[in-house]
């Protein structure tokens, strides 16, 4: 299953307090709550560029399934970590104390996001 497309977010959980406790500052976290973001996913069997575009900020990272590569979060801060993939249709990656996983289903991606005990959830929609 190809991860392959452009993706809107349809609906997120906890937003505001996972950003807080990402370090986000409030007019930050204010602004990005509503916007619809954009996430571009470009695979070439283990190589994967992800872009995901929030208003104005544009984060964009790339990695080889099962290689250390640098990647940068949220906040911004880079750090080094590796993402796994489970089956052919979840990548799971632990950067930081920060564990993501990144579910395909049909044209849902679902990416759960937890710190400690904060669970951070988004689903997008293919475009």
């Amino acid at each position: 299953m190809s991860f392959t497309g452009k993706y809107e977010l349809q609906s997120q959980e906890n937003f505001e307090p996972f950003m807080k406790a990402l370090g986000l500052p409030d007019d930050q976290i204010q602004k990005g709550k509503d916007i619809k973001s954009i996430s571009e996913i470009v695979q070439d069997g283990k190589k994967f560029k992800i872009t995901v575009t929030t208003g104005s900020k544009v984060l964009h990272n790339e990695f080889t399934v099962g290689e250390e590569c640098e990647m940068e979060m949220l906040s911004g801060e880079k750090v080094k970590g590796i993402v796994q993939m489970e089956g052919n249709n979840k990548l799971v990656a632990n950067l930081k104390g920060l564990k993501s996983v990144t579910e395909l289903n049909g044209d849902i991606i679902t990416n759960t996001m937890t710190i400690g005990d904060l669970t951070y959830k988004r689903i997008s929609k293919r475009i």
